[in-house]
């Protein structure tokens, strides 16, 4: 696990947890986008990543026990995580590539991260299932692009480890720093 950043002081932090992708798959994703994504604000490459759970403002002394959970649930995970992109959606200001999750791993990491959290009074799960995506652009008004997957279809997005992130909200967008990375299961 890498060192976390400093973030000073009592203050609250906005928080979430991820899995982050491997440069090739940042690779076929920024070409995806450039081919797809018109009349949108594009997620840029150092943003892109997989949500395992959202923690929003968090106190600065809980971030200890929510770095442990993490490394717990990712230590634990088994096997290799492999999610496949089957679909476009788009939310209210976000568009998506929907992932099917080869194999159940990241839904049972992601649950049992959830458990942990929840244990901490940090989080709460939502009544509805987790849904692996990969948001790739936001926008003010929706685009109502039903962009083609192409070989995104076919390709496999593996995650290289889950990290902690950080994010501040700017005029600009959110900036997202990485707090700390975990391997997944000893890989």
């Amino acid at each position: 696990m890498t060192a976390p950043t400093s973030v000073g002081g009592d203050g609250r932090q906005r928080l979430f947890l991820a899995l982050r992708l491997r440069a090739a798959d940042l690779d076929a994703v920024e070409a995806w986008q450039r081919e797809h994504l018109e009349r949108m604000r594009v997620v840029p490459r150092a943003h892109l990543h997989v949500t395992l759970a959202f923690l929003g403002h968090r106190p600065a002394g809980e971030r200890e026990g929510i770095l442990g959970a993490l490394r717990a649930a990712a230590g634990e995970a088994v096997g290799e995580i492999r999610l496949v992109p089957v679909g476009y959606r788009e939310t209210r200001g976000v568009a998506m590539l929907v992932l099917a999750d080869e194999d159940g791993r990241a839904g049972a990491l992601a649950a049992d991260l959830h458990r942990r959290l929840e244990a901490l009074g940090v989080f709460r799960a939502e009544a509805r299932a987790w849904l692996p995506h990969l948001t790739v652009g936001r926008f003010r008004e929706r685009a109502g692009l039903r962009p083609a997957l192409g070989n995104m279809r076919t390709y496999v997005l593996i995650p290289s480890d889950a990290s902690a992130y950080l994010s501040r909200l700017r005029p600009s967008g959110a900036e997202y720093e990485v707090l700390a990375s975990v391997a997944l299961g000893g890989l």
